[in-house]
């Protein structure tokens, strides 16, 4: 059975058409990293797992944000 993703297709330098958007990089954060997030406010990273969650403790609760970290801007 084939899959059913169909195949990327290069962009042509001629094509009239813009080039989609490049896929978004997954930030790095390492412990002790203050970081702002749009619901919870200022934190700081308490816990990484590498390009999968960072858990972060934003004062009166910690709360685990998953990758691709999605509102969690490093500052």
């Amino acid at each position: 059975m084939s899959s059913s993703k169909p195949a990327s297709r290069r962009h042509l330098p001629t094509s009239p058409f813009s080039p989609p958007p490049a896929a978004p990089s997954v930030q790095d954060f390492v412990l002790h990293d203050q970081v702002t997030h749009d619901k919870y406010g200022l934190g700081r990273v308490v816990e990484v797992d590498p390009g999968r969650s960072a858990l972060v403790d934003f004062g009166p609760q910690r709360v685990r944000i998953v990758a691709p970290y999605a509102k969690l801007f490093k500052l």
